[in-house]
Parts: C-alpha cells; sequence; structure tokens
C-alpha cells in the first residue's frame, strides 16, 4: 500500500511541476489539461473511497442486525427498522461524496484561482 501512495504523491508532484512550468509561457491549455486531470483522478479517488467506507459501514450493520436477530428474534422487526433508517444515511454520505466530486469536475470553480485572474 505505501508502494501506491508514494507513486500517486509522485504523478502528483510532477503534475503539479509541469503545470507551474508551463503556465508561464502562456501555453495555458497543457497547463488545464494537467490541472483538471488532476482534478478528475482526485474525484474519482474520493468517490471511490466514499463508497468503499459506505460499503463497509452497510456491512457491518447488516451483520450487526442479523447477530441481533439471532440472539433475540421478538426484535427483529425494531432492528430492521433502525437498520433501514442507519442505511439510508450512509448511502446519503455515499451521495454526498458523488455530489461534491462532481462539483469539482463540472462547475470550474478552480479556474480563477489557479489561473491568477
Amino acid at each position: 500500500m505505501k508502494k501506491y501512495s508514494t507513486v500517486f504523491l509522485m504523478l502528483f508532484m510532477v503534475a503539479g511541476a509541469l503545470s507551474a512550468a508551463f503556465a508561464g509561457d502562456g501555453s495555458d491549455m497543457l497547463a488545464k489539461a494537467v490541472f483538471y486531470g488532476g482534478v478528475a483522478i482526485g474525484a474519482g479517488v474520493a468517490i471511490g473511497a466514499a463508497a468503499g467506507g459506505g460499503a463497509a459501514g452497510l456491512g457491518n450493520a447488516i451483520r450487526g442486525v442479523l447477530e441481533g436477530m439471532a440472539r433475540n428474534p421478538n426484535m427483529g422487526g425494531k432492528l430492521l427498522t433502525t437498520m433501514f433508517i442507519g442505511m439510508a444515511l450512509i448511502e446519503t454520505f455515499v451521495l454526498y461524496g458523488l455530489l461534491i466530486a462532481i462539483i469539482f469536475i463540472f462547475t470550474g470553480i478552480f479556474d480563477a484561482k489557479f489561473l491568477g485572474h
């Protein structure tokens, strides 16, 4: 895992160096391409982490409810109701991650800060 994080960090640093190097030459197209490529990769990693965390949370919730129902079958209805409410909240957090990734990619909120205008 350390190997992959080191490679990702090096790629991010190279992309930043390229964007800084080409920003002053008037070739804003390459700098924008590198920058938005980094934004797209970051958004993909963010939604991947959100989906992975949501899946882990849902798995733990279902496991806990099934264990609770196995220990006390009379509480099954209450446990299921609580589980469905918790699952809805977990999925909402994953959708918030997707929304933030979409905002980063499609709104162009970084244009003015990146280009110095």
